[in-house]
């Protein structure tokens, strides 16, 4: 069972659907009971940074995640903005993130590049595996692509946490996975093939 956490900011049936259609359950929450009897979590997000975390903390549901996360070290994947909400904060916002990755999320910045490239990074791009992991390996480095909609991307400082990056006028990181804590950038539940074996290797293998 995997449970999708609802603070009113996701694409939530199109992340159930596709883990149905790998074999697996979900349930869609925001009651913090059962959110604390979880065993995997998918923390989804669509919109603004400090929107997100101020309605994680209307629901008050910020501390048994981080509890879920830190102490019971469930598998916790963040998407999109959920990616960006697991760091320390954004470029975009003024409020703290749930801190679990040292990473920011800092706007698209083409300043030195001498072109300029649109904004959001919208659609189809590749993904370069930068270590293995039970997530991504069953696809090899030049199969994997998943579709992107964002501006902002996040910066770890521990390069160990990157678990690939994907080049946008340049690299920057579109996953990352520390022990139990997974961001993705890309949007693997409107990727296909490509998204329906991330789900399944993260209902099966995590």
């Amino acid at each position: 069972m995997v449970t999708i956490i609802d603070y009113g900011m996701g694409n939530l049936g199109s992340v159930v659907n596709m883990i149905k259609k790998v074999g697996g359950t979900s349930l869609i929450t925001s009651d913090k009971n059962e959110i604390r009897n979880a065993k995997k979590i998918i923390l989804p997000g669509v919109g603004a940074f400090d929107n997100a975390m101020k309605n994680l903390a209307d629901l008050d549901l910020i501390d048994i995640i981080k509890e879920k996360a830190l102490v019971e070290k469930i598998p916790i994947m963040g998407i999109c903005l959920g990616m960006q909400l697991l760091t320390k904060g954004s470029e975009e916002g003024e409020l703290k993130g749930f801190e679990f990755v040292d990473a920011y999320a800092k706007k698209f910045d083409f300043s030195s590049l001498g072109e300029t490239l649109p904004v959001p990074h919208m659609g189809w791009n590749r993904v370069h595996l930068q270590k293995a992991s039970q997530l991504l390996q069953e696809n090899t480095e030049r199969e994997n692509r998943f579709y992107f909609v964002h501006s902002y991307a996040v910066e770890c400082e521990n390069s160990e946490d990157i678990l690939s990056t994907t080049n946008y006028g340049y690299e920057f990181v579109s996953s990352f996975e520390k022990e139990n804590i997974i961001g993705c950038q890309f949007h693997p539940e409107k990727s296909h093939k490509f998204g329906m074996t991330l789900f399944k290797n993260f209902v099966e293998k995590f």
